[in-house]
């Protein structure tokens, strides 16, 4: 009696239930193509999880069970992998995600200045979620764009050479 993500996502008990999990019909086909990609289920250990992330929005413990089961592994190992790779999400988040690069190169350029100008703009500190459940603030030590600092992600995409004006653009865009 396992929920698909569509389930989840309509409303049978909310999008973070943390109950059974199952891919939607999309989705398995999708793990398919991932598994013949790999030359071993423990390999596609990683994608497989990303693509339970893209459809629930985070990791729950029946999305773990989902991928023990799938690929073979036992739940301590993906759990393992979970919580060692900061792109998977071990609770609910926001339907975006703005990380802020925090490293020497970012930190030099002001985003210790951006972190705060977030915090206040949204209502809520590093590590939380607005109260509309449109955005999660996080922090990065490293986004890889050190040349174009001070910079932040939101969802997949970056914003770079960053003044408090163009944050203030993409947070009202995020919100609207």
């Amino acid at each position: 009696m396992e929920k698909t993500a569509h389930a989840e996502a309509s409303g049978d008990h909310g999008p973070h239930t943390s109950g059974p999990f199952a891919l939607s019909p999309d989705g398995e086909k999708a793990l398919t193509d991932i598994l013949s990609r790999y030359p071993n289920k423990q390999a596609a250990c990683i994608p497989v999880l990303h693509l339970c992330q893209d459809e629930l929005g985070w990791v729950s413990p029946g999305v773990i069970d989902f991928v023990a089961d799938k690929l073979d592994l036992s739940t301590a190992h993906v759990q393992g992998v979970v919580t060692f790779y900061t792109l998977f999400n071990q609770k609910p988040v926001g339907k975006h995600q703005v990380w802020v690069c925090r490293t020497l190169s970012c930190a030099l350029r002001g985003s210790e200045e951006i972190i705060a100008h977030c915090e206040k703009k949204l209502g809520v500190h590093v590590g939380h979620t607005t109260k509309d459940g449109k955005i999660t603030l996080r922090t990065a030590e490293c986004l890889a764009s050190c040349g174009t600092a001070p910079m932040m992600q939101v969802d997949k995409d970056y914003h770079e050479n960053l003044t408090l004006k163009e944050v203030d653009v993409i947070l009202d865009r995020l919100r609207s």
